[in-house]
């Protein structure tokens, strides 16, 4: 629903500087629309670019009225609370932004285009509540090993460590290339970014990897490439979507996602991340699950080395390179492009881009 004309103010009330703001600073990276406030009362008047290091030059404000003066015609809630429902505070805001005559995009699992608070809407307003499960949905079938076109789909060593961000660098490294490439969107950031995708966190078990199957379908024969946003990791007990991603995208290619340096849980650590070869030997195992399915390479690590500076980030990339005999980069620091021609290079599963 969102689309690249629209002018967006962000809701990222302690977002920017605390834990809860993934989804809004996604969007501030990759969006094609146009960011004309970020609204963050913790953060009001400082710069976004020293704060998040994101080239956008929108205000921070500290309210939605603030906001207005900007003229956006979207309001997008940008933060993630525990549980993802809505925090009391916000609706009061919500109904200003509605009654100025924006359109919301509502990434929480509350869902708003019900709430009699929020009505009624103008003709041209709309409320998107992206984590709804999609109507009539299938079973998975593995039909979408079928397709011609290649299927990277990130999976990672943890939670919350880059994979959309990973998707996303490929994509674009792809469209450089003249690939037709489609970056299939599998959570709330991702579809707010991409403007449409399945929310995979709303999608009951029985059927999540029909749903993953569903979209990859419906783009797989008009593209070359699919980037398929990675969610959760094997790894994590309390993850329960990687599986269905292998399953319901039949993956070509799986690009491995990594935290330099971690080497625990980031929200359970008592658990320890394994060495990476091994990680790898898991996920390819599970893919090609004994046979029933064909083999399918990690054809490259991304490293996400924000938390170091330069030197210390191409050092962590060799280690990692060393470990585990495959090619690795920081897409989001480098580029993709290292991750993509491993991609395009790897032809021992059979499949070819057509040009």
């Amino acid at each position: 629903m969102i689309q690249s004309h629209h002018r967006l103010a962000i809701l990222l009330h302690e977002g920017i500087q605390g834990n809860r703001g993934k989804t809004g600073l996604a969007l501030l990276r990759y969006t094609e629309s146009e960011v004309v406030a970020v609204i963050d009362r913790q953060s009001s008047g400082a710069s976004l670019t020293d704060l998040t290091g994101i080239l956008r030059p929108a205000p921070i404000v500290a309210s939605v009225t603030d906001a207005l003066a900007y003229k956006p015609n979207v309001l997008v809630l940008g933060t993630a609370p525990t549980g993802g429902a809505l925090p009391n505070e916000w609706r009061q805001e919500i109904k200003q932004a509605i009654a100025a005559g924006l359109s919301i995009s509502n990434g929480l699992h509350t869902p708003l285009a019900s709430d009699p608070d929020f009505q009624p809407l103008q003709p041209d307003q709309w409320i998107w509540d992206m984590r709804q499960e999609p109507p009539n949905l299938p079973i998975g079938t593995g039909k979408a090993r079928s397709l011609s076109c290649l299927r990277v789909l990130t999976v990672g060593t943890d939670m919350a460590i880059g994979k959309m961000s990973t998707s996303l660098q490929l994509h674009q490294a792809s469209l450089k290339r003249e690939l037709r490439s489609k970056f299939i969107a599998t959570g709330q950031a991702g579809m707010m970014i991409a403007g449409d995708g399945v929310a995979l966190d709303a999608v009951r078990v029985d059927f999540a990897s029909g749903a993953v199957e569903q979209i990859v379908m419906r783009y797989g024969n008009d593209h070359d490439i699919l980037q398929i946003e990675g969610q959760g990791s094997l790894l994590n007990p309390s993850s329960s979507a990687t599986l269905p991603l292998i399953r319901g995208s039949q993956p070509t290619h799986l690009i491995l996602v990594h935290r330099a340096g971690q080497t625990h849980l980031s929200r359970i650590p008592e658990i320890p991340i394994p060495p990476l070869p091994e990680v790898v030997q898991l996920y390819e195992a599970v893919a090609k699950a004994g046979g029933a399915f064909t083999s399918v390479p990690v054809a490259a690590i991304a490293l996400n080395t924000h938390h170091l500076d330069e030197p210390a980030a191409r050092t962590a990339i060799s280690q990692v390179e060393t470990e585990t005999n495959l090619p690795c980069t920081d897409p989001v620091r480098f580029g993709a492009d290292k991750l993509l021609q491993e991609v395009l290079g790897v032809r021992n599963v059979g499949y070819e881009v057509q040009s």
